[in-house]
């Protein structure tokens, strides 16, 4: 799942990234309304942690314009206001939950993982190769019948390379769809977690290196 937290205490925002992240998810973080807003132009988002008061654009505006544009992202909204006529304002904003600061991290993590869930929001196939096989939603991969221990980042180029379904995949594009943004673009991060999942996925390989186009599993 991809998640934007937008949020101007960086240090919440930082730390709301990295509980997210260890929990398998790609975060992306926005200090301010307008990075918020260049970010959803040019990405796509399951779920946006949205602080109300943002610098810049406003929390309410961003979640106007995604209602507005019939977006498939959910929006889960923050705000130190704790009233009921504060929460029934936000969702009526079109937000799709509320959460009020301070709050508890697990709770967070519960309604993101909710919220992507819902019923909208397109749910991954079951994916397939030879003696291979990966639940994207319940997180399961297997290679002949037993269970692959996968990090995080190993599991999602997994899913990348399998549901290409013979194509390659470039170094490049596999950063931009597992890493964050903040990733240095020179990094050799992908080459070496291509390197550790083909020892984990073990003999005959099943990844195949395509000179100038990257990485692929299965017949082209």
């Amino acid at each position: 799942m991809r998640v934007l937290v937008a949020e101007d205490h960086e240090r919440l925002a930082r730390a709301v990234a990295s509980g997210l992240r260890r929990h398998g998810m790609t975060v992306d973080v926005a200090l301010d309304g307008d990075d918020a807003l260049d970010r959803l132009a040019t990405g796509r988002y399951e779920v946006v942690v949205l602080d109300r008061d943002l610098p810049g654009t406003h929390g309410d505006e961003i979640c106007r314009s995604l209602t507005a544009e019939r977006s498939e992202s959910r929006v889960l909204m923050l705000t130190a206001a704790r009233t009921v006529k504060d929460r029934v304002d936000g969702l009526g904003l079109g937000a799709d939950d509320y959460l009020p600061k301070p709050f508890d991290f697990a709770e967070l993590l519960a309604r993101v993982q909710a919220l992507g869930r819902r019923p909208g929001i397109p749910q991954r196939a079951d994916l397939a190769y030879r003696d291979l096989s990966m639940n994207p939603e319940r997180r399961v991969a297997t290679r002949a019948g037993q269970r692959l221990v996968l990090s995080p980042k190993e599991f999602a180029v997994l899913e990348c390379l399998l549901a290409a379904d013979g194509k390659p995949i470039s170094a490049e594009e596999l950063l931009e769809r597992v890493w964050d943004r903040e990733t240095n673009p020179f990094t050799t991060t992908v080459k070496a977690t291509v390197n550790r999942l083909r020892v984990k996925l073990g003999d005959p390989p099943l990844i195949e290196t395509v000179r100038e186009a990257g990485y692929r599993i299965g017949d082209p």
